[in-house]
């Protein structure tokens, strides 16, 4: 019986810290668009509605021939400045995990594409006790990003019930 409680808390332990990582959300940059300097995409208006979180990932889509991602200082961010970046991402689809609070910046590093609009500056914070209603998108969330979080707590709770079950006896 006190091995049946120690596994029993150490579940818990585990499936709390798992809850953790179901708050993060994936975003794809641009949506549809993806991250391209054609189209008119302006990323300062997706990104308005949005809350960025630690957490969270970035999914920058773009063509490799025409496109990169810099990540820059806010002085580079400001002058379109690609020359010394912070990290530079360039498979065309690149996840991006928001590992600090404050802002982070990217733009694309080919000649002009910045100047032209192709720059995003994010606002990171902290997850708080509970989504606010502003944390929701106002558009319905992406089908992979819902699937992603109702498979994970599909999977918790049948592992919460799996270990209690032996108490409901």
């Amino acid at each position: 019986m006190g091995s049946m409680k120690k596994t029993l808390a150490i579940s818990c332990l585990m499936m709390a810290l798992y809850g953790v990582s179901m708050a993060s959300t994936v975003y794809q940059v641009g949506d549809s668009a993806g991250w391209t300097s054609m189209g008119g995409v302006d990323y300062q208006d997706w990104a308005a509605d949005k809350n960025f979180h630690v957490g969270d990932t970035l999914v920058f889509n773009y063509n490799i021939q025409f496109h990169n991602v810099k990540q820059v200082t806010s002085q580079d961010f400001e002058t379109c400045n690609a020359t010394s970046p912070i990290a530079t991402y360039t498979s065309g689809s690149d996840a991006i995990n928001l590992e600090r609070l404050g802002h982070v910046y990217f733009i694309c590093g080919f000649p002009g594409h910045c100047q032209a609009g192709q720059k995003i500056d994010l606002l990171v914070s902290l997850i708080t006790s509970g989504p606010s209603p502003a944390h929701w998108p106002l558009s319905s969330p992406s089908s992979a990003s819902s699937d992603l979080y109702f498979n994970r707590l599909y999977w918790t709770l049948s592992v919460l019930a799996f270990f209690l079950s032996p108490f409901a006896y």
